[in-house]
């Protein structure tokens, strides 16, 4: 089998995503950090994620001939490629939910987050208030759709990797979940003692470091501080 090809960068949420699935799966990964500076950002880009993708963005994945973008697609590839284990419930009513919370995390809780992204200088503009309750209420969601399971969907699963990489970025921008959640707060406990939560959360926040970010306080242990 051709060994998977995945682009990525030190601070894409996308991407760790895509990198976080691809090691829960033990798949034989070829992981290319694209160069990437806090002032330049991704400029210039990459020339094959150039290639692969129009939104010109990580990820994107090549395995033999085939070159797709996107962490959704690439979570459903990976799952096609290696039914096991399995990263969405087996139970149609369960896996539903799991794709409806991973689209979810993408699409409703994190825009908000990238509103935040372009006002960390003004933290009482409007915009950033109303982003800031966007994310509160969605923690509250989130609390009461974990109920007193250890994950979103039941089993671990793509959900899972989803809203922990979003949530990370949450917490970054001024955004964090706070006790009113409390299972949810164990919930992040789990994920972030992952073997593959850590292998690839802990050179992101080395590397936040190493620029001078803070880091989330429970990312705290993650970082290789040689």
């Amino acid at each position: 089998m051709d060994r998977i090809r995945l682009f990525s960068g030190p601070l894409s949420m996308f991407g760790a995503k895509a990198q976080i699935a691809c090691l829960e799966k033990g798949l034989d990964v070829e992981t290319v950090m694209v160069p990437f500076g806090m002032k330049e950002l991704y400029e210039p880009k990459h020339p094959e994620v150039l290639r692969i993708n129009p939104k010109r963005q990580v990820p994107a994945l090549i395995h033999g001939e085939l070159e797709i973008f996107d962490s959704t697609q690439i979570f459903e590839y990976l799952e096609d490629l290696k039914p096991e284990p399995a990263l969405w419930p087996t139970d149609i009513t369960a896996r539903a939910r799991a794709r409806l919370l991973e689209h979810k995390s993408d699409e409703v809780y994190f825009p908000p987050i990238i509103r935040l992204m372009g006002l960390q200088d003004r933290p009482q503009d409007p915009a950033a208030v109303t982003a800031r309750d966007i994310a509160t209420a969605y923690y509250g969601d989130m609390e009461r759709e974990l109920g007193d399971r250890d994950y979103l969907a039941g089993s671990f699963s793509f959900a899972d990797i989803a809203f922990y990489m979003a949530q990370i970025f949450g917490a970054r921008m001024g955004a964090p979940m706070t006790p009113a959640t409390p299972k949810l707060r164990r919930w992040r406990e789990r994920m972030t003692a992952r073997p593959t939560v850590k292998q690839v959360v802990g050179p992101m926040a080395t590397y936040l470091l190493s620029q001078g970010r803070p880091l989330p306080d429970f990312l705290a242990g993650l970082p290789n501080r040689r």
